[in-house]
């Protein structure tokens, strides 16, 4: 359980950065009056923070039978939010000038692995500790 927590505390560190993120374009945005960061904010909140904070506070507090899986979807969901946050951001925008398909493919491999690191999700939900009575 103490492993499984370090992974939860990752988690919750990873959302709270994610959440700081999201919050500050917000605020950019708001006294700019330019809005167009909007999808990019959007998923810095919902998915860095809301989705990847669910994750670990479920760690934190539910027991795990086999770890590895909890490793697994952790490192997978961190990726994918990240990836697919910033791949939205590059292919929106394309700040830096880089290829538009190079840009794409990023989008897509992003949120290929956070949709791998959701469903990865639903199988570890199978696999908690049985409580004693």
């Amino acid at each position: 359980m103490q492993q499984q927590r370090k992974w939860a505390l990752l988690l919750i560190r990873f959302a709270a950065i994610s959440g700081f993120i999201g919050v500050l374009i917000g605020s950019i945005m708001s006294g700019e009056m330019n809005y167009s960061l909007r999808p990019i904010h959007a998923h810095f909140v919902l998915v860095g923070w809301l989705s990847v904070f669910a994750w670990g506070i479920f760690y934190y507090s539910v027991p795990i039978r086999k770890l590895i899986f909890v490793k697994i979807q952790s490192i997978l969901g961190m990726i994918g939010a990240f990836g697919l946050c910033i791949g939205m951001w590059l292919y929106n925008l394309n700040p830096l000038d880089t290829n538009e398909t190079l840009n794409m493919v990023f989008f897509i491999v992003g949120g290929s692995i956070l949709l791998i690191a959701f469903f990865f999700f639903i199988i570890v939900t199978f696999f908690v500790q049985k409580y004693e009575k």
